[in-house]
C-alpha cells in the first residue's frame, strides 16, 4: 500500500517510478553454447538463486540487480567483443562470472582501460592471482592448487604411474604447472605427457600413446565435452586407469555427458560438499533451490552462489550510488566477509579470495561423493 505524504500522489508516483526503473547492471560473457555450456549454465543458475532472492527483497537500496549475460561460445575473441559491448555500450558497473582462462586474459585490457572490476571469474588460473590484477577479484582456489593436491593424493594411495593429458592453451599449461609441483613433492615422474588442441581436439593418436604407457591414473586437464571425449576414447582403448579432472568440470551436466563412463571419475572441488549442511552457505543455497523446485545443488551451482554473495556485498558496500571505482574500493576493503562458514578477504595486494581445495569421486548414482 502506498501512503501519501506532503509531496502528494503525483510526487509519490514520480519517486516510485524512478526507483522501480533503476537497475544495477552487471555484465557476464561465458560459453552458454559450445564445449562448456553445461557447466556455465549451472554456475549461472547458482548465481541467480542468490541474485533473485536479493531482488525479491527490493534489491540493493531499492535498485534491482540485472545480470546481462552474453554467449561467447567459449571463444576468447568473442568473449573480448562481448565484454567491450557490455562495458562500453551497456555501461555495466562490473563484470561477473565469466568462464575460461584465455577468455579472461582477452578481456583484461578492457578492465584496465575502463576501471571495471571482474568479480569471480570461473577460472583458477594463476595468472589471475600473481601478480595481482587490480580489477580481478577471485573467489575460488587456483587450478595449480587443485592439480597439486590431486597428484599428492594419488601418490599417498600408492599410485605412481600417472599420465597427463592437457589442452594446449594457458589453462592447460597452468594446470600442468600445479601437477608438476605435485610430482616433485611425491618424487615421481609422469609416464606420459600429451596435449591436445582446444578448438579441434583429436584423441585418435594421443590416447593409444597414453595407453601404451600403462598408467594407473590419467589426469585430464580440459573443459567440458573435450574431456568427455578423452575419457570415452580412453575407455574404448581398453584402459581402466583412474581418471582425474579439475573443478571446471564439477557440474551435474558434465557427469551426464560422461554417461556410463562417469562412475569412479575423480573431480577436484573448490567449495565444500554441496550436501554438507554444516556449512550455512550450503544450507542457504539448498533452501533457495528447493523454493524454486530444484531437487539439489551441484558443485557448479554452489560456486555461482558464492560468487553472487561476493558481488552483492560489494554493491552494498559501494553505497547508495554504486560506481565502477566504488565497487573496486569496496572489494579491496572487504575483510573476513562470511560467505556462510567460509571467510573471504581482499586487499590492494591480495585478490586471491578462497584457497579451499578438496577431492570428490562420481558414485554409481551419478552424484559427487567426498
Amino acid at each position: 500500500m502506498i501512503k501519501l505524504n506532503r509531496l502528494g500522489i503525483w510526487g509519490i508516483g514520480l519517486v516510485w517510478a524512478t526507483v522501480a526503473s533503476a537497475q544495477l547492471l552487471i555484465g557476464q560473457t561465458a560459453g552458454f553454447s559450445g564445449a562448456v555450456s553445461v557447466g556455465v549454465t549451472e554456475t549461472t543458475d547458482g548465481a541467480k538463486l542468490y541474485l533473485d532472492a536479493v531482488n525479491s527483497q527490493g534489491g540493493i537500496g531499492g535498485q534491482k540487480i540485472e545480470l546481462i549475460s552474453l554467449d561467447d561460445k567459449f571463444d576468447p575473441k568473442l568473449a573480448a567483443e562481448n565484454a567491450r559491448v557490455l562495458i562500453e555500450e551497456r555501461g555495466v558497473l562490473a563484470m561477473f562470472l565469466n568462464r575460461g582462462t584465455p577468455h579472461t586474459q582477452a578481456i583484461m585490457p578492457l578492465l584496465d582501460k575502463h576501471g571495471v572490476a571482474l568479480i569471480a571469474p570461473s577460472s583458477g588460473a594463476m595468472v589471475l592471482h600473481k601478480p595481482v590484477q587490480k580489477y580481478i577479484f577471485n573467489v575460488r582456489a587456483t587450478y595449480q592448487r587443485e592439480a597439486e593436491k590431486a597428484v599428492v593424493h594419488l601418490s599417498t594411495l600408492g599410485t605412481t604411474r600417472i599420465a597427463v593429458i592437457h589442452v594446449d592453451d594457458s589453462f592447460g599449461t597452468d594446470a600442468l604447472a600445479g601437477a608438476t609441483k605435485g610430482f616433485a613433492a611425491a618424487k615421481i615422474t609422469p609416464v606420459a605427457l600429451e596435449k591436445f588442441d582446444r578448438a579441434k581436439p583429436d584423441f585418435s593418436t594421443l590416447i593409444p600413446t597414453v595407453v601404451r604407457a600403462n598408467p594407473q591414473a590419467v589426469m585430464v586437464f580440459g573443459s567440458g565435452s573435450a574431456v568427455v571425449d578423452a575419457i570415452s576414447a580412453l575407455r574404448a582403448a581398453g584402459s581402466n586407469a583412474q581418471v582425474v579432472t579439475l573443478s571446471n568440470n564439477a557440474s551435474s551436466g558434465f557427469v551426464k555427458l560422461l554417461g556410463s563412463n562417469a562412475r569412479g571419475v575423480v573431480i577436484t572441488q573448490v567449495f565444500p560438499n554441496e550436501r554438507a549442511i554444516t556449512f550455512p552457505l550450503v544450507r542457504e543455497a539448498q533452501a533457495l533451490a528447493r523454493a524454486k523446485g530444484l531437487q539439489e545443488v551441484s558443485p557448479a551451482m554452489l560456486e555461482g552462489f558464492a560468487a553472487a554473495k561476493v558481488l552483492v556485498e560489494a554493491l552494498r558496500r559501494a553505497g547508495n550510488k554504486p560506481s565502477r571505482d566504488r565497487i573496486v574500493s569496496a572489494l579491496e576493503s572487504m575483510k573476513k566477509f562470511d560467505l556462510g562458514g567460509l571467510e573471504i578477504s581482499y586487499s590492494p595486494t591480495d585478490h586471491t579470495g578462497l584457497d579451499f581445495a578438496d577431492l570428490s569421486i562420481v558414485g554409481a548414482d551419478g552424484r559427487f561423493q567426498r
